[in-house]
């Protein structure tokens, strides 16, 4: 994947926020679009990082292991929140959730520019799915993904 600009130096943010507002439970819709980006931003990042990958440019934007991880606990904790309920009035739960990564697998196979041997989608969506299913919340997606690599 390609950059539209060649950095992100027009993005520069300044913030300022207090440790109480970090404490806040965030209140909001979630919608499916909101769910379809984490689970897509999982594979893809999960996949280039099996690939020897540390930062990857998606949607226009370069991410590393964090952005993967929080796009992949906000689905964990979406499954197991009361909260987890998406705008149409749909609850996120397994079901839903392995529908979409299917789905967002099967677009990212249908849009690579690689040989079909030479990407790690597959993969990337079975170690997400995995780290989904998991009970406990594993502290990093990199742990079991050491395994995978080749």
């Amino acid at each position: 994947m390609l950059m539209s600009e060649p950095n992100q130096i027009d993005r520069g943010r300044s913030v300022s926020v207090a440790s109480k507002v970090l404490q806040e439970v965030p209140v909001g819709p979630i919608t499916e679009e909101d769910l379809r980006t984490n689970v897509s931003l999982g594979i893809q990042y999960i996949e280039a990082w099996l690939r020897g990958s540390g930062e990857v440019p998606i949607f226009n934007l370069m991410e590393d292991a964090a952005t993967a991880e929080i796009s992949r606990a906000h689905v964990w904790q979406w499954i197991r929140h009361e909260r987890g309920v998406l705008s149409d009035g749909r609850n996120i739960d397994f079901d839903l959730v392995r529908t979409i990564i299917d789905e967002e697998h099967s677009k990212l196979l249908e849009t690579t520019e690689q040989n079909a041997s030479d990407h790690a989608y597959e993969t990337a969506a079975g170690l997400l799915w995995d780290l989904i299913l998991e009970n406990e919340f594993v502290e990093f997606l990199t742990v079991p993904g050491y395994k995978l690599l080749v």
